[in-house]
């Protein structure tokens, strides 16, 4: 079943003004619509949460145990670094994140044999009913953080960071160009000497929200990989050449162990393997060097969808980086349907809170750029949001 935008419209408190992503608007792979988020005070209809001061993380509840979590390797650093702050600080609370890929937190949130799952990908509007359907509760999209998929390389005696085009991506990908010292490659990389060596693509080889914003990326600027390539865009495609790696620890390894190889990783995969990576052209026509600052700057949008699903990529802003994307919390909307523990869902919620209002130097740290403050906002009203029999999880917590 879909969720009622009546049932997902309350709880956006103090936002004076609202997201939209539209110049990516056509981007957006979950269909969400692109209406504003409410941006009244109102409780809502689930209750009284709207009284609850949510920058503020509430005591813990009385919850003792290990909460199972697992899905998008994208976020991993930062959720494992999260972990480890949070475990620390509430040690009867032990959660664990497994990883695994967009497409297993989603097989398994659906199954319902993890409390949260992680994607770097909206669900399928399929996808989103089927878990809906088998568990009777809407299922809530949380975003956590923006982080950028970078060009990753190795290639001996290259030291300048390689400008990469869109074009030139695609034709990589696709294997129109196979050689590094491709005459496309020379025009805009004129102060690099090239070998003539062979370029071995890698990517992902399971279920990815990396690769669904990547090949997003490439379905929007390519008309080589367009062409080549359909489904132009997912969390697995069929790629026409290169070598398979399982989740970004995968393809940074193979990246690693196998000279010319280029493949797309997230930012901190490449800073933890000392892999080199590039700069990319945006759409003003500027090689832009994935960075915190960049990659910030593309997740400055001006409207938040109800659903909080939306797409990053290729992006309009001048000096943002065009290979951005958010990654999302999955988490269930009614708890008492998915769960027979009311003080673990409780311990699940706090942890959404204390990661949204406490994560930010962590994940400062890690290359990840934080959510814009509306966007955070609106993303602790949906938390807000989640209920056990009927009553928001936070007036408990809040009391």
């Amino acid at each position: 079943m879909s969720v009622p935008s009546t049932r997902r419209s309350a709880l956006i408190v103090g936002l004076a003004t609202v997201l939209l992503l539209a110049a990516c608007s056509s981007n957006n792979s979950a269909g969400s619509s692109s209406t504003p988020v409410p941006t009244t005070g109102a409780s809502g209809p689930a209750g009284s949460a709207g009284t609850a001061d949510l920058s503020q993380v509430p005591n813990p509840p009385g919850f003792s145990g290990s909460i199972a979590a697992d899905g998008a390797t994208f976020p991993q650093p930062v959720y494992e670094q999260w972990l480890t702050d949070y475990n620390q600080a509430y040690n009867d609370i032990q959660i664990s994140y497994a990883g695994g890929g967009s497409g297993q937190g989603i097989k398994d949130i659906t199954s319902n044999v993890v409390q949260w799952a992680g994607s770097d990908a909206p669900m399928k509007p399929e996808e989103q009913s089927a878990a809906e359907g088998q568990n009777g509760t809407p299922i809530f999209h949380i975003p956590t953080v923006f982080g950028a998929i970078v060009m990753a390389y190795n290639l001996e005696g290259v030291s300048d960071p390689i400008n990469f085009t869109p074009d030139t991506i695609g034709q990589i990908f696709t294997g129109k160009i196979t050689r590094w010292n491709d005459p496309a490659l020379k025009t805009d990389n004129p102060n690099i000497s090239f070998p003539d060596q062979a370029i071995t693509v890698v990517h992902r080889s399971d279920g990815s929200g990396t690769t669904n914003a990547f090949t997003s990326y490439l379905c929007d600027v390519s008309a080589d990989w367009k062409a080549a390539v359909d489904p132009c865009a997912g969390k697995e495609v069929t790629w026409p050449v290169g070598l398979g790696g399982s989740g970004n620890p995968g393809v940074a390894s193979t990246i690693s162990s196998t000279p010319g190889a280029l493949g797309y990783v997230e930012l901190a995969y490449a800073l933890q393997n000392s892999l080199p990576f590039g700069n990319v052209k945006n759409q003003s026509g500027t090689f832009i060097t994935p960075s915190l600052d960049s990659v910030a700057a593309a997740a400055n949008f001006s409207t938040i969808p109800d659903s909080l699903t939306f797409s990053a990529v290729n992006t309009d802003v001048a000096d943002g980086y065009p290979i951005t994307t958010a990654t999302w919390i999955l988490i269930y909307k009614e708890q008492d349907k998915v769960s027979d523990d009311q003080a673990r869902s409780e311990a699940v919620v706090h942890f959404l809170i204390w990661a949204l209002n406490k994560g930010g130097d962590d994940a400062k740290a890690l290359d990840y750029a934080v959510l814009p403050d509306a966007l955070r906002q609106a993303a602790l009203a949906r938390v807000a949001e989640v209920t056990w029999n009927g009553t928001p999880i936070v007036d408990d917590l809040y009391k």
